[in-house]
């Protein structure tokens, strides 16, 4: 760098903060303040302390399995008082995201990346099922293309022009290719639901 040029915001960086030892309170300090924001699954949660607990073995040379015990305590104990409860943090994320246009095969997916297991994600999407019909991939598919003014969403003069793109776009959020068919060439959204 010459002294013409300004620093870029790499060289502005606040240096890192430091990395704190991990003891039992302040795993159950860090689980607590987490769960305050975030909805979680167990196995999330487990992840979430145990790069804690890496980090801080890296750091300090603290003892990585002894921090994992501590981790299934506190994990046991927030199971036992319903702090955690992945049943529930399924039902919960299935609808939401089924609410945002999700796939049945994305919300699978997601759910599997949180370390909900496919009998407990098959359950969620059964009781949503039940809660709003038998078509969730349908329904889905028109939240998201109410969201992002898809097919039939869309100006009816920019349909035909915009065809390709809104069934690549329902393709890529994982729906069948009839589905998206059936969502871009419907007359109005009405009319599809009553199909």
């Amino acid at each position: 760098m010459t002294r013409d040029t300004p620093p870029s915001p790499r060289d502005a960086r606040p240096a890192a903060k430091p990395v704190k030892r991990v003891t039992p309170q302040y795993l159950e300090n860090a689980a607590l303040h987490y769960l305050e924001r975030f909805a979680s699954s167990t196995a999330n949660l487990r992840g979430v302390l145990l790069r804690k607990v890496r980090r801080s073995a890296q750091a300090h040379g603290t003892d990585p399995e002894e921090g994992a015990r501590w981790i299934e305590e506190l994990l046991a104990r927030y199971v036992r008082s319903g702090l955690l409860n992945d049943e529930t943090y399924a039902r919960m994320r299935t609808e939401s995201l089924h609410r945002r246009g999700a796939s049945t095969r994305a919300i699978a997916q997601k759910l599997a990346v949180k370390g909900i297991g496919r009998d407990e994600a098959d359950k969620a999407l059964e009781t949503l099922r039940e809660d709003v019909g038998p078509d969730l991939d349908l329904t889905a598919a028109l939240a998201l293309a109410r969201r992002r003014r898809l097919g039939v969403y869309r100006l009816p003069e920019a349909r035909a022009a915009h065809r390709e793109k809104d069934m690549a776009a329902l393709g890529r959020a994982g729906f069948g290719y009839e589905i998206a068919r059936r969502v871009v060439d419907a007359e109005s959204p009405e009319a599809l639901l009553e199909e």
